[in-house]
């Protein structure tokens, strides 16, 4: 098995391409291994230096340290993928959840989830990242950076140049976007 590197325009965020399926479920982000049974997630949160774990459809990316070298971490977390996948494991995250969020939503809301998901949510998992609608409240839309996007030195201007710049345009009842 070939496992691919990706770099991410986050120096502290690396994207990992197994060429397998990781996730059947909604993007996640764990940051604390003893939130999750998984043998792959805890043994990479278990690596000195690592500081979460982003899920996704095909791809992880791994977040880590500031003051740690991708050269010390990337032959370890590597070799814990291979194995996880040698042992006859097919997928990282195998659950499949029914998404009632929408149910209680506003029109407004439900424009917002939609041009996220559609325009915003794919460039963002480029980068190895995701970003989660949370609220929209008196024309502040807010919203949660996860992954690679996570601490990302740019995403204050992708956030604000791209994805704000997006929702005003579609929906001209947002003023703002604000991360948390």
């Amino acid at each position: 098995m070939f496992v691919q590197t990706q770099n991410t325009p986050n120096p502290n965020s690396l994207k990992f391409l197994p060429g397998k399926k990781v996730s059947n479920d909604k993007p996640i982000e764990i940051t604390d291994k003893t939130k999750s049974n998984n043998e792959l997630i805890r043994n990479i949160l278990s690596i000195n230096g690592v500081t979460g774990i982003f899920l996704s459809d095909d791809f992880l990316s791994v977040n880590k340290q500031e003051k740690i070298e991708w050269e010390d971490l990337k032959h370890i977390i590597i070799s814990f993928i291979n194995d996880y996948y040698s042992n006859g494991n097919e997928i990282v995250i195998d659950k499949k959840t029914i998404s009632s969020s929408k149910l209680n939503l506003s029109d407004v809301e439900k424009k917002i989830i939609d041009v996220l998901e559609k325009k915003v949510r794919p460039a963002v998992a480029r980068d190895g990242g995701d970003i989660k609608f949370k609220e929209f409240k008196d024309g502040v839309v807010t919203v949660s950076l996860q992954g690679s996007c996570s601490g990302c030195p740019s995403s204050t201007m992708t956030l604000k140049q791209g994805v704000q710049n997006l929702l005003c345009h579609y929906i001209p009842e947002i003023k703002e976007v604000i991360a948390i």
